[in-house]
């Protein structure tokens, strides 16, 4: 842990002096006036750029029988399972640190037990993995390159990019080996793309495919501005819509893996809310349209501390217009913890700005997980009560109370009946389920075969009804 601080360490310092200021960039911009200019090659740039990029391959254990299809039949037979591991995925990933830190997509290496980086002289490497956040499709993995010296490259400042600049995506699409494509920023902050829950992402129309994930998009100072992350594509090929996380974001969960000793606590405000549509700004009285419209406040919050009300309109953060709750949810997770920012308010026909102590979500109450025994569907699997923390921790946005499966053991009662790991159960047997002790209460006194649960699954709500 202490050599994965001092990599993290190390790349942020290395963050502060490289980055080149905004100011610096927009002096440079400049369109080609002749046709010398435009000959010009983009070589020297991708010779720098291109050796910090690196190939990912993951391996997962399989359950195989050796006799095909009659080895699951023989019960109790040597033969019956064997596993193995086969490789399962191929994206990129880009070296941020001559000690070895190496950030690609959360969903490139997910499913893999095993991670290996290839770089482009042919080394190969066994990598940790120290850092994974679905919620924004991040990843940092550590190599130990044994005293060798590392291409990387720097990580830029983000917010200084203008549509239209140049960018080059380095990657490796389709496994046939590392390509670099050249395009422009397309548009910036584009936000409810439904790539990740929280993301304000680059997009850009240099050709991205299939294993460009986690890659590199690099501006014209050979600074890595984004991380590779998705396409839009109705065929899966690239159709010059790609999306890249922002190197800032990057940046950021550097510093708060840091800052937490090697764990990302996001900040949180401790609100529920909606978009605000132009018939809710009319009604409101509100001039425009955009902003967030608080529906909820818990209590105690940094919100609520701040005097944060229902039906307050949130209309800007530090300065940083806010037009959705996707903006909203990005600009907290782009903060740190004990961070302040000031938040422009809309309420009843004023405007005030109310200062925000970002915090830390709180494990209140406590998880308690429990293993549920017992004759009910939900045997076998463990449960633990919603809390802040958990809910940012299992990705739940928004779902502070309530009764979570944290586990559901293959095999068991529970994973026969369909329960997954991530459902909330709201109720059972009709009854509101808001703690463990609550559940394991009904499970208790049920006197009939016939169940039914209420559950939010993956921002859907699902009724069971089951008779055991």
């Amino acid at each position: 842990m202490k050599r994965t601080i001092a990599i993290i360490c190390w790349a942020l310092g290395f963050l502060a002096w490289s980055a080149v200021p905004v100011n610096a960039q927009n002096t440079d911009r400049a369109v080609p006036a002749s046709a010398v200019q435009i000959q010009l090659s983009f070589a020297p740039l991708v010779k720098q750029s291109a050796p910090a990029v690196v190939n990912i391959f993951t391996r997962a254990e399989v359950s195989r029988s050796p006799l095909g299809g009659f080895g699951d039949d023989m019960f109790g037979s040597p033969f019956s399972r064997q596993t193995e591991k086969v490789q399962t995925a191929l994206g990129s990933g880009v070296i941020v640190s001559n000690e070895g830190l190496v950030v690609t997509n959360y969903h490139v290496i997910s499913e893999g037990t095993e991670v290996e980086v290839v770089l482009t002289d042919k080394r190969e490497f066994v990598a940790e993995v120290i850092f994974t956040d679905s919620a924004s499709d991040l990843a940092l993995l550590t190599i130990d390159p044994e005293g060798d010296d590392l291409p990387t490259l720097s990580l830029g400042d983000s917010d200084g990019l203008e549509v239209g600049d140049l960018v080059l995506a380095i990657g490796n699409p389709f496994g046939v080996g590392q390509t670099t494509t050249m395009g422009i920023v397309s548009a910036l902050a584009r936000t409810g793309v439904g790539i990740t829950e929280v993301g304000s992402f680059i997009q850009t129309d240099a050709s991205i495919n299939p294993g460009n994930s986690g890659g590199a998009l690099v501006d014209m100072n050979g600074n890595l501005i984004g991380i590779n992350t998705a396409i839009y594509s109705r065929s899966g090929s690239s159709a010059g819509i790609g999306f890249a996380i922002p190197a800032n974001f990057v940046a950021n969960t550097l510093r708060a893996l840091e800052n937490g000793g090697g764990t990302v606590v996001r900040p949180w405000l401790g609100i529920k809310g909606e978009d605000v549509t132009r018939q809710m700004a009319n009604i409101l009285k509100l001039e425009g349209s955009g902003g967030f419209l608080v529906d909820d406040v818990y209590d105690p919050s940094p919100a609520f501390e701040a005097g944060i009300q229902t039906g307050d309109v949130i209309l800007s953060l530090n300065s940083a217009e806010i037009l959705s709750s996707a903006e909203m949810r990005y600009a907290v997770a782009n903060s740190l913890v004990g961070d302040t920012m000031i938040a422009r308010v809309f309420r009843q026909d004023e405007i005030l700005d109310i200062v925000l102590n970002l915090t830390a979500p709180p494990e209140v109450p406590a998880r308690e997980e429990t293993q549920l025994t017992g004759r009910h569907p939900l045997q076998g699997a463990s449960v633990i009560n919603l809390s802040p923390a958990v809910s940012q921790e299992l990705d739940l946005p928004g779902k502070w109370t309530g009764v979570v499966i944290s586990e559901v053991p293959s095999g068991s009662i529970a994973a026969r009946q369909g329960f997954r790991e991530g459902d909330v159960i709201r109720s059972a047997n009709r009854e509101v389920i808001k703690t463990v002790v609550e559940l394991e209460e009904v499970l208790a006194a049920a006197r009939s075969r016939r169940w039914s649960f209420i559950l939010d699954r993956a921002g859907r709500t699902v009724t069971y009804r089951l008779a055991y």
